[in-house]
């Protein structure tokens, strides 16, 4: 069993014995810990929170045990039901909660299940309020409240509908150009709430035609859900079968979108951010973000629209902190997520499609010649395992040391990022495991490859 508690959240798998996996214990421990500290935080006498889930089997059980926990905190829960992580961050705000919980592990698989922790924003707390959360929970030093003040649960159902009205409402959501397009759409939707969510936005954007794959929100994902190339062979087939437009997949969650062409091949994860902003910056030409891990390809078309890139931390929290700091109209991370500030801040696959449709709709173009106009890198993903007993930043500082006087950008807001002329590489320790991750970046996927093996065998030598 596994039980990871982090600055994020809690996740696990469920079942086993206390702080072991995911139990019952771990999880009530954890939302009264950070229920407490909303509630703390607020200085208000009464607040409420808002829960949302994802079709998980276990996702039941975990939200009767969050609900409870937190109305014997005194706090009034807004329970919205199944719904997607960006629909539960933007019920925050519709509803001005001090925060919510949304329970969700995202691309992990069936067995797992963890709670999303936000802020009165509909957005994820920070390190350093994560880290006050844990100290809590570690402590048990929260407070439970008297009969005479327990909280009440309020049931909303329109949650999904107010997420797609707003969507509906910015100015380069075109539905009358996608109506008139007449597209037909397949979705991979894992068996979750992107089986509910995307079929209702579809239909609300005057697509008719819709292939459904694994849209029953049952919980039971057919293949594993995140929404890599490798795990997407169905979908693309489906999409080429039918004869589809544009294929649509996304996690368990619905806040990464991935993207199949109409014949069958892999838009490219990595390329669902980068179309997205191509088209924002066609219109309102602003500074965009994305993580450091994340394609370069973002910064080409930043720069061709005479705007200003810049590149965060990984995390969506520290990619938001940075929009915010830069004003940056479109933002993300490579993985998929797309993040539009006109409807808010986090990672949204429902407002990813509906700029995408449009953007199809407009240029008259179809998926694979929107795809053909980016250029081409390719990502080698590799991670080096250590002993437990070595220290991984002492082996970083040998690395950064060993490039602080060649001709390249070094960048060490988050592990250690090389940026060559024509390719790059980035080196993170896991918080969790003794590893590093080792990431590059080049013109082919050779050249990425021989860069990141470059990089182990250079850690392999400090390391001896």
């Amino acid at each position: 069993m596994t039980l990871i508690k982090s600055i994020s959240g809690i996740r696990g798998t469920i079942g086993g014995k206390p702080s072991e996996g995911l139990s019952p214990l771990d999880i009530v421990k954890f939302t009264a810990a950070f229920g407490f500290w909303i509630k703390k935080a607020s200085l208000k006498d009464r607040i409420c929170m808002v829960v949302g889930r994802d079709a998980r089997i276990s996702g039941p059980m975990v939200s009767q045990l969050i609900i409870g926990t937190l109305t014997g905190l005194g706090i009034d829960v807004i329970d919205i039901g199944l719904a997607t992580t960006p629909t539960t961050e933007m019920e925050v705000v519709r509803h001005q909660a001090a925060g919510g919980i949304i329970i969700t592990a995202s691309h992990n698989p069936a067995q797992w299940n963890a709670l999303k922790l936000l802020n009165g924003k509909g957005e994820f707390i920070n390190d350093l309020e994560g880290k006050m959360v844990l100290k809590i929970a570690e402590d048990e030093s929260f407070e439970f409240s008297g009969v005479e003040n327990l909280g009440k649960i309020i049931k909303i159902k329109d949650s999904l509908e107010y997420h797609v009205d707003q969507i509906l409402k910015l100015a380069l959501v075109d539905v009358e150009s996608i109506r008139n397009a007449n597209f037909k759409v397949a979705i991979d939707a894992v068996n979750s709430v992107g089986g509910i969510a995307i079929p209702y936005l579809l239909k609300r954007l005057g697509v008719e035609q819709i292939v459904k794959l694994y849209c029953e929100p049952n919980g039971i994902f057919p293949h594993n859900p995140e929404p890599l190339p490798e795990n997407l062979t169905e979908i693309a087939a489906k999409v080429k079968v039918d004869k589809a437009d544009v294929g649509f997949v996304v996690d368990p969650d619905v806040d990464r979108l991935a993207i199949v062409n109409e014949d069958g091949s892999m838009f490219g994860e990595e390329y669902t951010l980068v179309a997205i902003s191509d088209y924002i910056l066609q219109s309102k030409i602003g500074n965009t973000v994305s993580n450091l891990s994340s394609s370069w390809a973002l910064k080409d078309i930043t720069l061709k629209h005479g705007a200003i890139y810049n590149s965060a931390a990984v995390g969506e929290v520290n990619v938001v902190a940075k929009m915010k700091e830069t004003k940056a109209v479109i933002g993300g991370e490579g993985n998929g997520g797309v993040i539009y500030p006109e409807l808010h801040y986090g990672r949204d696959s429902l407002v990813g499609i509906a700029l995408f449709l449009s953007y199809m709709a407009k240029s008259e173009k179809k998926c694979s010649e929107l795809r053909a106009q980016y250029p081409n890198y390719y990502m080698s993903k590799n991670k080096i395992e250590l002993g437990t007993s070595m220290d991984v930043d002492a082996i970083l500082k040998k690395i950064e040391d060993s490039y602080r006087d060649q001709d390249v950008e070094l960048n060490t807001i988050d592990g250690i990022k090389i940026d060559f002329k024509n390719e790059w590489v980035q080196l993170r320790k896991s918080n969790t495991e003794a590893i590093i991750r080792i990431y590059s970046e080049s013109n082919s996927i050779e050249n990425a490859n021989a860069l990141a093996n470059k990089i182990i065998d250079e850690i392999k030598s400090i390391i001896g």
